[in-house]
């Protein structure tokens, strides 16, 4: 893909590009807890965006786009983003960086990627956060990572109408290979944790379907715990969100929310823990216990919080009856989209197989199968030429 990038842009503008990466990204666990200001556990994967840029003296920014086979031009000096176009995202970040003081001139770019459609590694974040870098690198800006972070997620919030967490960004440019970022949501801060799984291997399986309720539903658990947290307030003068809640008090919190609400506050109370036994358990190659975290937060998504679905509950009840698979759950916002799988790796080709047999006969679908490995965070890359 490196190779690939920079050949288009040579044949496109004629000079020699320096190059960014940025990952896409996987959560292992502690989902639906960044908006309490909760804590989650992402790495970056080896599957993400490159981008290739240089400076072409002029006002104006002539992009391409390797996979929509696109070109699209904006002035610095006039420009609006346009919802749910590619280029928004570039535009978005240079507003950004435009706004935060950075003097931007005119550049060239392409724009590439390996990340399957739909599969929920966070590609809309890869490619604001190699974007930033990319610009940051070819300006000699220096911006900080974090701010790179956070202006992709303003850039998704203002510019794409997206009102995402932290999360993505931040484990696009902080990802360690090797490594899972253990996040406080509160601080923006992290610990860095060894995601080692020796002879276990992660897999995601891809359920092909995305119900269209998923964004009015996220809406309303976001407003469910906001109301936990209103009336819970008054019973813990000071508490900020959930994540401020003690897991030991779960019976108390039972016996002072509404019924209709109180599965939606264990939900998050739990994930919490869970997020930090799961940290626990990676540093001590407790894998066994890893994989029964996944299952716990697979149901705890499925049945209290309410964001699974029939496709996904199959996948992953499905996986935990199968030889050789420690943990299944489904990943990310919910109703639709992939299961994180934990399997032997001897065993992935025979998990597969029964994975795909059961799927199409249950609902008609051949789901799609994308092996996973942690790997870097955001970074500039060797300029490459043609002659290399």
């Amino acid at each position: 893909m490196q190779t690939t990038i920079t050949q288009t842009f040579q044949s496109h503008f004629s000079t020699v590009p320096l190059l960014a990466f940025a990952p896409g990204r996987i959560n292992l666990i502690g989902e639906h807890t960044d908006y309490q200001e909760g804590f989650v556990f992402p790495a970056a994967v080896e599957q993400g965006i490159w981008v290739a840029i240089q400076k072409n003296g002029l006002t104006v920014c002539r992009l391409y786009s390797l996979d929509f086979d696109q070109e699209f031009s904006f002035e610095l000096d006039a420009f609006s983003p346009k919802k749910g176009h590619w280029a928004t995202y570039v535009m978005g970040m240079v507003a950004l960086l435009q706004q935060a003081g950075y003097q931007i001139t005119g550049f060239d770019m392409v724009i590439g990627g390996n990340i399957p459609v739909g599969s929920g590694l966070s590609s809309s974040a890869a490619l604001s956060v190699a974007i930033g870098t990319s610009i940051s690198g070819l300006f000699g800006f220096q911006v900080p990572k974090k701010s790179i972070a956070l202006y992709g997620q303003k850039s998704e919030h203002l510019f794409a109408g997206v009102k995402c967490g932290i999360m993505d960004q931040y484990a696009s440019a902080f990802g360690v290979k090797g490594k899972a970022l253990l996040l406080d949501c509160r601080s923006n801060s992290h610990e860095e944790v060894p995601a080692e799984f020796g002879e276990y291997s992660l897999i995601l399986v891809n359920s092909k379907v995305k119900h269209s309720l998923a964004d009015t539903a996220y809406n309303k658990r976001r407003e469910a715990c906001e109301e936990s947290v209103r009336i819970l307030a008054k019973h813990y003068p000071g508490i900020k969100t959930l994540r401020d809640i003690p897991l030991e008090d779960l019976e108390k919190v039972e016996n002072l929310l509404p019924a209709e609400l109180y599965p939606k506050a264990k939900h998050l109370i739990t994930e919490i823990a869970r997020v930090h036994l799961a940290g626990k358990a990676l540093k001590s190659g407790e894998l066994q216990t890893f994989g029964t975290l996944l299952k716990a937060s697979h149901a705890s998504l499925s049945k209290d919080y309410e964001v699974s679905c029939e496709e996904l509950d199959f996948l992953a009840e499905t996986s935990w009856k199968i030889d050789g698979v420690l943990g299944s759950r489904m990943m990310g916002g919910g109703f639709g989209g992939c299961t994180l799988n934990l399997v032997k790796t001897s065993e992935i080709a025979i998990f597969e197989k029964k994975i795909e047999a059961a799927y199409l006969e249950k609902f008609g679908i051949i789901p799609d199968f994308i092996p996973v490995k942690i790997g870097s965070g955001s970074s500039i890359l060797e300029e490459i030429s043609l002659a290399d």
